[in-house]
């Protein structure tokens, strides 16, 4: 039987603070598929998700469809907003979420993995961070500072992290991000720059395809997936109505499960998909597909 293999391999997932988005997805599908797994938190969540896991809050979540349950081998704290130490501003390295974590960087991080396992020591980075201060504006009312904070944190970091834990990932490594269809097309309400920032994740995955293929022959892939639930993607506002809206006018006439994009990661980053890098792998039953709106029939 052909089946998806990651025993003996580790995945570092960046963007885990609870078990409901898809960056915990991944990581349970990663770990069903035999992978350890470490996650990467923001500080200022990292206390409470620290706390939920201790006091059995997410078991049921953690348990696997054999009936085990997996854990995270290692939890470290990461804030990709910053690539190296220097880069934290002193008052919130002084503050209470962040003032005993020491290093939260992006290099912060690479240091630890590999003082903690060695180098090379990962085989696997999912990148299911994203950010934008000002996603309730519209792009005529967003500010520099909004635009740039949120094309630093949901695309830049990713170019971050390839470069910096690169090195670290074993021959044949693969790295995935999330990105959404606002990045081609207009979705109103989805502001802030984080339309720019999803276009721009896509176009610098290419590039590092090529260029950490040739450096590393890693393989850097991302999922665009269709609007879901989560409690990131509640900050919008409106992600109900764009679930039923998707949910209506799919190919396939359902919402899209989490476990469906955590399976498509564990696929891109197994053997399997060995062959596929550069690429835009859609999860959202075929809406991208789609040119009018069945509830607009033309007909």
């Amino acid at each position: 039987m052909l089946g998806i293999d990651l025993h003996g391999k580790r995945a570092f997932v960046a963007g885990v603070a609870d078990d409901g988005g898809f960056g915990f997805a991944i990581a349970k599908a990663l770990a069903q598929a035999g992978a350890s797994v470490c996650v990467g938190t923001w500080p200022p969540a990292l206390g409470i998700f620290r706390t939920l896991l201790e006091r059995g809050k997410f078991d049921e979540s953690l348990t696997l469809p054999d009936g085990s349950r997996f854990g995270f081998e290692k939890i470290y704290a990461l804030d990709a907003e910053f690539d190296e130490a220097g880069d934290v501003p002193e008052e919130l390295r002084q503050s209470k979420r962040y003032r005993d974590l020491g290093d939260v960087s992006i290099q912060g991080v690479a240091a630890r993995l590999e003082a903690d396992f060695g180098s090379p020591c990962v085989d696997i980075v999912v990148h299911s961070l994203a950010n934008g201060p000002e996603v309730k504006h519209p792009l005529l009312e967003t500010s520099r500072k909004g635009y740039l904070a949120a094309v630093g944190v949901s695309s830049y970091s990713y170019a971050s992290m390839v470069r910096r834990l690169g090195p670290l990932v074993r021959p044949g490594g693969s790295f995935v991000a999330l990105t959404y269809m606002a990045s081609e097309r207009v979705v109103p309400g989805y502001g802030g720059g984080m339309s720019a920032a999803k276009a721009a994740l896509e176009s610098d995955t290419r590039t590092l395809a090529y260029e950490a293929g040739r450096r590393w022959g890693h393989r850097v892939n991302v999922i665009s997936a269709g609007p879901f639930g989560s409690r990131a993607a509640s900050a919008i506002g409106f992600i109900g109505q764009m679930i039923e809206y998707c949910k209506a006018n799919s190919a396939l006439p359902e919402a899209i499960t989490a476990a469906e994009v955590g399976h498509t990661a564990a696929f891109l980053c197994s053997p399997l998909g060995s062959g596929i890098t550069g690429a835009t792998v859609y999860v959202d039953k075929g809406y991208h597909a789609m040119g009018v709106a069945v509830d607009r029939p033309t007909l």
